[in-house]
């Protein structure tokens, strides 16, 4: 098989206006095919949509367009093969694939290029890729809201202490704190959705900056690439990146998502909270402490969140101060795209792995509830029900914390007579209100912790992911 592994005499498809050859340093510098080669398969599917276009519109002829279809359906199958040979000094992935077809079909694969640009060429590239990213992040993180929705089923009536400050505020259900990562997810999906609105417009036509002369249809190249709509701006279409920008931002929240859930799991999961086991299969443990676990895969979590906020400032300083049209800057966009692509994916999949794998200790998590007198407010709440005025309420309930304190029992350890020399309203059925369980069940309200609710919460959440 004939392979593309030199270019004549080193020559450029542009070195017609040039006297001397670009030099090796200012090749490598410049060059972006070590990391653009993932654009490929997207490259080759906007070349085929373009050279239909130009065949429709009379541009090409049919026999042109079908021997460009063969030649491009080969390369896609070197590429597959690992038979492809990719050359620095073709610079892009666009002129290494035009190179090897312009080999293998003659000056049928040098008619393609004809009505577009590497500008609007690679504009399309990335949407197109963006595209497809988008679609697997979205289905990743309904993976990890399924699992997330497994394990809150089993633990609707686990007790766990909520927080506020990392001081215990009120006992709450583990399935409905499980919840709150679901709904910020739910966020995620629909900003995501929202961004690929935008990312899903063809900027395919807009040429080097001011469109083209040729009778194209610039609609039928976006109907055949699955693309929403144009791009109604040449200028915008090749020089802008906020496309981009705003999938790194919606990243950027989703990483920030996951470091929140990754600090709570590295807690819970040290001895001082016990509340859970993740599987040794994430963990690690000390070169020199045989007694450690250590939770990795949330800490690094954590550490990547910073990588994807830093790829997001990246992406924004590149575009700054940026005059039309289309500058060499762009070629910075891709490492940390793909670089925040590739981080996220890597974590939805790692995340759901080990959400299925945890073990929640009912107990822990009961008594971490029972030492912070979570039920302090539902006791405040009686006495305001039973006519106090409720800065009054507060005012009872803070001494009698206290009185609990220094007794070092919970308030639902004090006898009535106890209760009663703080408030002479404070009744016999003080002690259903002041049970953990009985805390939970009174929270019965849309978003609020009572089993009923937080079940409810559940079935909803899944009509939502079906």
């Amino acid at each position: 098989m004939e392979k593309n592994t030199s270019v004549e005499n080193n020559k450029k498809t542009w070195s017609g206006r040039f006297n001397e050859p670009v030099s090796q340093l200012v090749q490598r510098y410049t060059a972006s095919i070590s990391f653009e080669q993932r654009l490929a398969e997207y490259d080759i599917q906007g070349s085929i949509a373009h050279a239909q276009m130009l065949s429709a519109q009379d541009i090409i002829s049919t026999a042109d367009l079908a021997d460009i279809e063969r030649g491009l359906q080969q390369i896609q199958n070197e590429i597959n093969s690992g038979d492809f040979v990719w050359l620095l000094e073709l610079e892009d992935v666009h002129l290494n694939i035009e190179k090897r077809l312009t080999d293998l079909v003659g000056d049928a694969g040098k008619r393609l290029h004809t009505a577009r640009s590497r500008n609007d060429q690679v504009a399309t590239d990335v949407r197109l890729y963006l595209r497809a990213s988008i679609d697997e992040i979205i289905n990743l993180i309904k993976a990890m809201q399924s699992a997330i929705l497994d394990l809150a089923e089993k633990h609707t009536n686990t007790v766990m202490p909520g927080f506020t400050h990392l001081q215990v505020a009120q006992p709450v259900s583990f399935a409905h704190h499980l919840m709150a990562y679901f709904e910020m997810m739910k966020r995620d999906v629909e900003r995501l959705t929202d961004c690929r609105q935008r990312v899903n417009q063809s900027p395919l036509g807009a040429a080097a900056l001011a469109g083209t002369s040729y009778p194209i249809d610039r609609e039928l190249v976006a109907q055949k690439l699955g693309f929403d709509g144009i791009c109604r701006n040449s200028l915008d279409a090749v020089s802008d990146r906020d496309f981009i920008i705003e999938f790194g931002s919606c990243a950027a929240l989703i990483m920030t998502h996951f470091s929140r859930l990754s600090e709570e799991l590295i807690l819970w999961i040290s001895p001082a909270f016990g509340f859970i086991t993740l599987a040794d299969r994430f963990c690690t443990g000390s070169s020199i402490m045989p007694q450690k676990k250590n939770p990795d895969v949330p800490e690094l979590v954590r550490g990547k969140t910073g990588r994807i906020n830093g790829n997001l400032v990246a992406l924004l300083t590149l575009m700054k101060s940026q005059p039309l049209a289309y500058n060499k800057d762009n070629q910075e966009d891709k490492e940390p795209l793909f670089d925040t692509v590739d981080t996220l994916i890597d974590t939805l999949r790692i995340y759901t792995d080990m959400f299925a794998g945890i073990q929640v200790n009912h107990d822990a998590m009961r008594n971490a509830a029972m030492r912070g007198y979570a039920t302090a407010t539902d006791l405040a709440d009686y006495l305001t029900q039973k006519g106090l005025p409720f800065r009054d309420a507060h005012e009872v309930v803070a001494k009698t914390v206290q009185f609990a304190e220094q007794k070092g029992v919970d308030l639902s350890a004090l006898d009535l007579s106890e209760l009663q020399k703080f408030s002479a309203q404070i009744e016999a059925d003080i002690f259903a209100v002041l049970t953990l369980e009985g805390s939970m069940e009174r929270r019965n309200h849309l978003g609020g912790t009572s089993p009923a609710q937080v079940k409810f919460a559940i079935e909803q959440a899944r009509q939502w992911l079906s």
